[in-house]
């Protein structure tokens, strides 16, 4: 059962100098609303009547337009309340974003908050209450210790080879990259003052061949169950540059890489280490639960594709897919290569070695 208290001054400790304002996307002609997203907002409430227990200011909550796309840029107005009311211009008084959203505004709120310390932001896109039975009431500290410990280990490697439950391959190329621990813990002293919550990841985005003649060395193969139909993405240098199957969902994928290149980039490898998460068809939480990659926009984690490298805003998107246990695949083996021919196994038959 979910102490929110304690949640709240575990991942946040606020004070009386602290400003908090809530995000909520809103359903419109183009983007329908439905039931799980009407009981989010009526959980942002109760979130934002849980911070009347704390010493801080708690502005009204902030509702705009919902994008239609996973980390597509926000619109630049929305409502505080009843007021219209630019977002940016909040920033310089808020210390304290909570986005519970729809769709995830985890990369635009990383640019949008850079110059504004101290505010720091926890992005909770497609949270739902049951999580707060399950990933939100896990043990923080404990999720900290696996996600600091796993995100070193992505900074040493050079490499990682998976191989998936169906025995493609896919190797990764970690060369000039640092691993990052999202590690529910959003205080002021946070060094990246941006989490997802439910937290408990570690994440590195592939080298993308930005160095003059040095080409990525990610490629292989990567098999996506989608509605019973099995097809593959065939990676080179760091992209998806084909897609193999002859089902409407391999044809619908291609399709939507041809309309716009830049969704092709693989933008990132994560491993989820949340011992509370479920999978369950809700991707901030499935995350949470074991290996997942990511494809299209890596500059928000530390890659150099950003909004610019898509052909228009509605086409930008980050968008996770995961292999934990009890997804339709999962990974028979995950091996970081390291400096001088190492080699550390971090998952076996779906299974993690943690220390």
């Amino acid at each position: 059962m979910l102490n929110r208290h304690k949640l709240i001054e575990d991942v946040f400790a606020p004070t009386a100098d602290d400003v908090v304002l809530f995000m909520v996307d809103e359903p419109h002609d183009r983007v329908p609303d439905h039931r799980d997203w009407q009981e989010r907002r009526e959980m942002a409430q109760e979130w934002h009547e849980s911070f009347n227990a704390f010493p801080v200011r708690l502005l009204p909550t902030y509702h705009y337009a919902a994008t239609g796309a996973n980390n597509g840029d926000l619109p630049q107005t929305g409502q505080l309340g009843e007021q219209e009311q630019r977002l940016d211009a909040l920033l310089d008084e808020v210390t304290i974003i909570i986005a519970m959203t729809q769709y995830s505004a985890t990369a635009p709120l990383s640019r949008l908050i850079r110059p504004y310390a101290p505010l720091r932001v926890a992005s909770m896109p497609g949270v739902l209450r049951r999580m707060e039975e399950t990933a939100l009431a896990a043990d923080y500290r404990e999720v900290a210790r696996r996600t600091h410990m796993f995100a070193q280990d992505l900074t040493d490697a050079e490499a990682a080879e998976v191989i998936f439950s169906t025995g493609e391959r896919l190797f990764m190329d970690l060369r000039y990259r640092t691993g990052h621990a999202d590690d529910g813990q959003c205080h002021r002293d946070k060094a990246f003052p941006l989490i997802n919550l439910p937290s408990g990841e570690a994440f590195i985005v592939p080298y993308e061949g930005e160095r003059e003649g040095e080409p990525s060395r990610t490629e292989g193969v990567i098999p996506l169950l989608e509605d019973d139909e099995l097809y593959h993405l065939i990676v080179k240098q760091n992209r998806i540059v084909e897609v193999r199957g002859d089902g409407p969902g391999a044809k619908a994928f291609a399709k939507y890489l041809e309309d716009d290149p830049a969704r092709a980039n693989i933008a990132e490898l994560g491993l989820g280490c949340n011992d509370r998460a479920v999978v369950q068809g809700a991707v901030i939480e499935d995350e949470k639960a074991g290996f997942h990659w990511a494809y299209g926009r890596s500059e928000h984690l530390g890659g150099t594709v950003g909004p610019d490298a898509f052909k228009k805003p509605e086409n930008v998107v980050h968008q996770d897919i995961v292999y934990a246990p009890a997804s339709p695949i999962g990974i028979q083996r995950l091996t970081l290569h390291l400096p001088g021919d190492e080699e550390v196994n971090v998952i076996l038959d779906n299974e993690y070695f943690f220390e």
